[in-house]
């Protein structure tokens, strides 16, 4: 069947994996509101550079993967535009820059606001971004891969998102930020669980890959007690801005434990359901700590 040039770019893009990179502007902003600091122009700025560094890391994923031979005919996850021949990588290569560069003059808008912090945080994130499976140490293949995930798209993405509206750092933005990290690298770890094999193939020294199957399951409840820990903490540690409402999203407890006996019980292409459901998860839980904190 015939795809055109505009759904292969849909493609490699991900339009799927844009709600991680929404979840810790939704959290970042709600406790610049429960402050009384939110500002809409600064968290739309930050939910449009959130979404365009999750767009130009998958580009650079696809184009790094491609390069190193990881995306083979025997790949269990959904087949990628470039190894369809639907893109080629000197396209995707300047897509990269292109979309990198969008969002380096977009932040510069959140740097004038933010200061030099925001500057900071904005490069690494581009600069991890680039690196994740290109260049001669990607983030990946060395086993890196979780610590980005849950460092840029958990605490990054959630206490610069509250940053730039508040103009000070907080503990509670840093607590709020564990369980937004953990689920965002909970879907990782799935991915990674179900590629082990042709990984190994591949040299990508994953996590999973380094310390085995046991290591990855082990990896992925800590994920889940880390992400039930934190809206509890945060009662505790601040009664003044937090109630009980915080404890919302504790009801998805049993979908959780359904996670779990699905990654403990499915094998091979089975496990692109449990990465669906671990994403539609994060998301929730994300929206139901941040419907917490306003409440």
């Amino acid at each position: 069947m015939a795809v055109s040039k505009f759904s292969a770019w849909v493609m490699a893009a991900r339009p799927k994996t844009l709600p991680a990179a929404a979840v810790p502007v939704i959290v970042g902003s709600s406790l610049a509101y429960a402050e009384g600091v939110f500002s809409l122009l600064a968290a739309s700025l930050c939910l449009f550079c959130s979404f365009l560094i999750q767009i130009g890391t998958n580009f650079a994923n696809d184009l790094g993967d491609d390069i190193r031979g990881a995306d083979t005919p025997e790949r269990l996850g959904p087949v990628r535009a470039i190894h369809l021949g639907l893109i080629d990588r000197k396209s995707l290569k300047k897509a990269v820059i292109l979309t990198f560069s969008i969002t380096f003059f977009s932040g510069l808008i959140l740097v004038y606001i933010g200061g030099l912090p925001i500057l900071v945080i904005g490069v690494l994130s581009i600069i991890s971004g680039i690196i994740y499976t290109t260049g001669p140490f990607p983030l990946a293949y060395n086993g890196l891969g979780d610590v980005f995930s849950f460092t840029f798209f958990g605490v990054v993405g959630t206490m610069g998102t509250y940053y730039v509206q508040a103009n000070h750092w907080s503990v509670e933005s840093f607590v709020a930020s564990i369980p937004v990290g953990a689920l965002i690298t909970a879907i990782l770890v799935v991915n990674n669980y179900r590629d082990r094999e042709q990984d190994k193939i591949a040299h990508k020294k994953t996590l999973v890959v380094r310390f085995g199957e046991t290591f990855a399951k082990t990896e992925f409840i800590f994920f889940f007690l880390l992400a039930f820990t934190a809206p509890v903490y945060l009662v505790q540690m601040n009664e003044q801005i937090f109630d009980v409402w915080v404890l919302l999203p504790l009801v998805t407890l049993p979908f959780a434990i359904k996670l779990i006996t699905m990654l403990f019980t499915l094998q091979g292409k089975e496990l692109n359901k449990v990465l669906e459901m671990t994403a539609k998860y994060s998301a929730v839980f994300g929206a139901l700590l941040a419907i917490g904190i306003l409440l």
